[in-house]
C-alpha cells in the first residue's frame, strides 16, 4: 500500500512502522530529502540518516546518531529534482546500510557498522529550505508483507496467496522440481519468524526450512503473479532487487533461493547473516554458499 505524504521545511521526521529491512518511496523536492532508521518513533540514538541530495542537491551521506563525521559520502549532483517525483530504495539489517535509485541494483551510497542496530521505524523529512511531496510503500504490519522492488510504476507487485493443504493457487510462481513435480514459492509462519519454503502439491503441505529441520505446514502464503527472474549468488552478497520474503524470528529480511540438490532444484530460504541458502529436504534443514536467489 503506498501512502502521499507532503513534508514541510522543517527537518522533522514523520515516522512509520518498518522492520523490513527494505523502504521504496518516490520523493519530488529541490534538496535535501532525509531518511532515518530508528529504533523508536522518534530521533534516539542509536539512529541512522540519510541525506539524499543535500549540500544544494550535490552530496548524499550516511550519518549515525546525529553526529559527525559523515560515516559514508557520494557526489550525487542532480538527485532530486522539485519537479518531479524520483524513485529511490533504502536497505538496512545487520549493520549494512545503502541507499539507491529505483531501477538501479547498486546502491550510491552504502556504510557498514560494527553494531548491529535493530531499526523498527523510517521516518522522513525535509529542510534546508526545501519541502517534499513523498509517495511511500507502506511496509505491512505484520513480518507477513515485506516489500519488494519492481511491478507497476517501480514499487511492489509481489502478490502472497493463502492457500493450504496442498493447493496451488491460479498463478502460482513455479520455482523448482521434485523428482518432476513442480515446486512453488510460499511462505510460512513458523518459529516466530516468517519463513520462505517450497509447496510440493502432491505432498499435501509446504515445508520450511528451520532449526536445522525440513518442516511441514498445512497452512502458507504462495507468490502469484509474479515475472521475476534467478540470479546466481554467493554467500551473503545479497543483490539490491532481490525480493524480501518474510523474516527471521529475530527480524532479519529473508529472501528466496534455490539450489539444484540430490538431483532436484528446490526452493529455500536465503539468511543473509549466515551467508547461505538453507533448503527444506530429506527432513533436514541444508546449508549451501552458492545458489540461485529470486529478484525483480
Amino acid at each position: 500500500m503506498a501512502v502521499e505524504l507532503t513534508t514541510e521545511d522543517k527537518l522533522e521526521y514523520n515516522f512509520f512502522p518498518n522492520r523490513s529491512g527494505y523502504f521504496q518511496f518516490r520523493v519530488k523536492a529541490a534538496n535535501d530529502a532525509h531518511i532515518a532508521l530508528s529504533t523508536a518513533a522518534a530521533e534516539v540514538d542509536p539512529m541512522y540518516e540519510i541525506f539524499i541530495g543535500g549540500w544544494g542537491n550535490s552530496r548524499s551521506i550516511i550519518r549515525k546518531n546525529r553526529t559527525k563525521p559523515d560515516v559514508a559520502e557520494a557526489s550525487t549532483p542532480g538527485i532530486l529534482n522539485d519537479n518531479e517525483y524520483r524513485g529511490f530504495w533504502i536497505r538496512f539489517g545487520n549493520g549494512s546500510v545503502a541507499a539507491g535509485r529505483e531501477g538501479e541494483g547498486q546502491p550510491f551510497v552504502e556504510w557498514r557498522d560494527s553494531e548491529n542496530v535493530i531499526v523498527e521505524y523510517v521516518g522522513v523529512c525535509t529542510g534546508w529550505g526545501a519541502s517534499g511531496n513523498w509517495i511511500i510503500e507502506q511496509a505491512g504490519s505484520s513480518p507477513s508483507a515485506p516489500p519488494a522492488m519492481g511491478g507497476r510504476g517501480g514499487f511492489s507487485s509481489v502478490c502472497w496467496v493463502p492457500a493450504s493443504n496442498g493447493q496451488v493457487p491460479p498463478s502460482s510462481f513455479a520455482g523448482g522440481e521434485d523428482n518432476g513435480e513442480q515446486v512453488y514459492i510460499v511462505r510460512s509462519n513458523f518459529g516466530g519468524g516468517v519463513i520462505p519454503g517450497k509447496l510440493v502439491p502432491s505432498h499435501n503441505v509446504a515445508y520450511v526450512p528451520w532449526g536445522g529441520t525440513e518442516n511441514a505446514v498445512p497452512e502458507y502464503e504462495v507468490l502469484c503473479d509474479f515475472n521475476g527472474s534467478w540470479l546466481a549468488c554467493n554467500g551473503a552478497n545479497i543483490p539490491a532487487n532481490a525480493v524480501p520474503a518474510g523474516q527471521s524470528e529475530d527480524g532479519e529480511p529473508l529472501y528466496v533461493g534455490r539450489v539444484v540438490h540430490d538431483g532436484n532444484l528446490t526452493v529455500g530460504k536465503v539468511q543473509p547473516s549466515h551467508g547461505c541458502v538453507y533448503i527444506p529436504y530429506g527432513g533436514q534443514e541444508l546449508g549451501f554458499p552458492d545458489y540461485e536467489i529470486l529478484v525483480q
